[in-house]
């Protein structure tokens, strides 16, 4: 099972995305819950929302992987639920960092969704909803949104489900709506 799950910023679609892992991990208790982390603690505003993010994440028995950049060279089992949070963090340090590949950031992250896909039991992947403000960017931020763009839908072609959150509530693009409690 891949699920797709975007949002905008404050949306509720990393507590739901968190919320599907451990439901799916209800249907196979064998199974490991992995939390694939793509921030880099790069400032004090990244730092307050690693931090935001393990507190939410506390008590439900994940194991934590960071992975900022080179998602294809990550390992995960057939008995692990994979969740990568968060797909523009990915796209942003593969494209600016040091140890990023600039342009081909799409290519090598999609080689790693590809691998999870493969290796894993089950993925989710969260991604922001950035294509909405209607703002005039800078080149370099339209080729972010552009890079962006072709990713998610990428993902949503692999996707089994692709799934909107919206003031904390699922709102089913693809897939079978779902209800998590």
């Amino acid at each position: 099972m891949v699920i797709f799950i975007i949002g905008g910023s404050g949306s509720g679609k990393s507590e739901y995305a968190e919320r599907r892992a451990v439901e799916l991990r209800k249907k196979s208790p064998d199974a490991e819950l992995v939390y694939i982390a793509t921030m880099e603690d790069t400032d004090e505003e990244s730092k307050k929302r690693i931090e935001r993010h393990r507190k939410m994440r506390a008590g439900k028995s994940f194991v934590t992987r960071e992975c900022s950049t080179h998602l294809e060279k990550l390992s995960t089992g057939k008995k692990e639920i994979v969740l990568l949070e968060c797909l523009s963090n990915l796209m942003a340090n593969e494209m600016f960092s040091q140890s990023g590949r600039n342009t081909q950031a799409v290519s090598v992250i999609k080689m790693g969704i590809l691998r999870l896909i493969k290796e894993s039991k089950d993925v989710i992947i969260v991604g922001n909803n950035v294509f909405e403000d209607g703002m005039e960017y800078d080149e370099t931020t339209e080729q972010y949104l552009q890079q962006m763009a072709k990713l998610h839908e990428f993902v949503a072609e692999e996707a089994n489900e692709v799934v909107e959150v919206i003031c904390g509530l699922p709102v089913f693009w693809k897939g079978e709506e779902y209800e998590v409690y």
